[in-house]
């Protein structure tokens, strides 16, 4: 039995994680996966009922899960933490060990890039520390205001954490044969970005077969929108990660279709790339094809770690399903071009899963 918990959140969540659901709900069904679904409320909603946008008691339920699928949140509009306002997204990437947030961009040939370049790359985000305030301290927060006039921010860069996101960035650059760039700022962040790069190329240094090469990240911006294509995987911090892999994802032409996993080496979340959109929540027409990939990933991550051999296919049968569906005008969402809402766009995707025989389910 495989336990996925799904936690809706607000805005879009609800809709587009169902929609995820009934995509999950076809494969099984099909492929005999044997899931077990949980739902878990967050956000606004166990706020109201409970007093927190994250409440104690859906944390000790995903800690028990195989996989969990995490709707998006405004958390930007929660009130404070001592007020019941904890961000999930954080709470869960902290509080799991999520270090590795894997971010795929990839142009679909019927779907034209903002560029026009054909390109597929990954990147490949340190989740846990870096310049985001609730994941620097071991207690507290890493921003302080001083007086009414200063604030500061501190930035946590660790050996261990930097070693470990570029052993998961070499090790996905292996398969996939081609590069690792390392994406930094140590011109000016010299002794955090250093130890940083230290570690990459100390990694590097076991993957001979494995092309290596260092950016800075304002250069790293620039060729990503000239030329995307010179890239295969990109390694680097979290801040750094979360601006260039929202780049990187619009460039495909559209935010709505960037599929993220955040992964540890017990754990794995699917999130989708993109926030809660609260002015179109509950009208039907949000674009799920980001959290459905991430499902996608979801499961083939599981299927790696439990040696599943199903599940790993399933995950595939999934995402080629998911670009059949797009590659169809007549069945996209509104925002790319098509007439579907956020439940036909599942359905299509759900119509679309091909059979797979267990003589061609791959090795694991």
């Amino acid at each position: 039995m495989t336990k996925i918990a799904v936690l809706p959140g607000d805005g879009i969540g609800p809709e587009i994680c169902a929609a995820a659901r009934t995509v999950l709900e076809a494969l099984d069904t099909r492929y005999g996966l044997d899931i077990e679904f949980s739902e878990i409320g967050i956000g606004f909603a166990a706020l109201k009922a409970q007093g927190s946008t994250f409440p104690e008691q859906a944390f000790q339920t995903v800690e028990n899960v195989d996989g969990i699928i995490l709707g998006p949140v405004s958390h930007l509009e929660y009130p404070p933490r001592d007020k019941g306002g904890l961000n999930p997204s954080g709470e869960l990437r902290k509080r799991l060990d999520l270090y590795a947030n894997i971010r795929p961009a990839a142009t679909r040939p019927e779907l034209p890039s903002r560029t026009g370049a054909a390109f597929d790359l990954v990147i490949y985000r340190e989740n846990t520390e870096g310049f985001y305030a609730d994941r620097s301290m071991h207690s507290g927060i890493g921003e302080l205001q001083v007086t009414a006039d200063v604030t500061v921010a501190m930035r946590r860069i660790t050996r261990h954490a930097s070693m470990r996101i570029a052993e998961a960035a070499f090790s996905g650059a292996s398969r996939r044969g081609r590069k690792v760039t390392a994406v930094h700022k140590q011109n000016v962040l010299r002794i955090t970005d250093g130890l940083f790069l230290e570690c990459c190329r100390e990694v590097g240094g076991h993957y001979p077969d494995v092309a290596y090469e260092e950016l800075l990240v304002d250069a790293a911006c620039a060729h990503l929108v000239r030329h995307p294509e010179r890239f295969d995987v990109i390694v680097t911090t979290n801040m750094f990660g979360d601006i260039l892999s929202d780049l990187a994802s619009e460039l495909t032409g559209s935010l709505g279709l960037a599929a993220s996993l955040n992964a540890g080496d017990v754990h794995a979340m699917a999130q989708a790339q993109h926030g809660s959109a609260p002015d179109i929540a509950g009208k039907g027409i949000a674009n799920p094809a980001s959290l459905i990939g991430s499902t996608g990933m979801l499961l083939e991550w599981l299927g790696r770690r439990k040696v599943n051999a199903k599940l790993v296919a399933a995950g595939r049968s999934l995402m080629d399903a998911l670009d059949r569906t797009l590659s169809n005008p007549a069945t996209r969402t509104r925002d790319i071009g098509g007439k579907l809402g956020t439940d036909g766009f599942a359905r299509s995707v759900a119509a679309s899963l091909t059979d797979n025989h267990p003589a061609a389910w791959p090795s694991v």
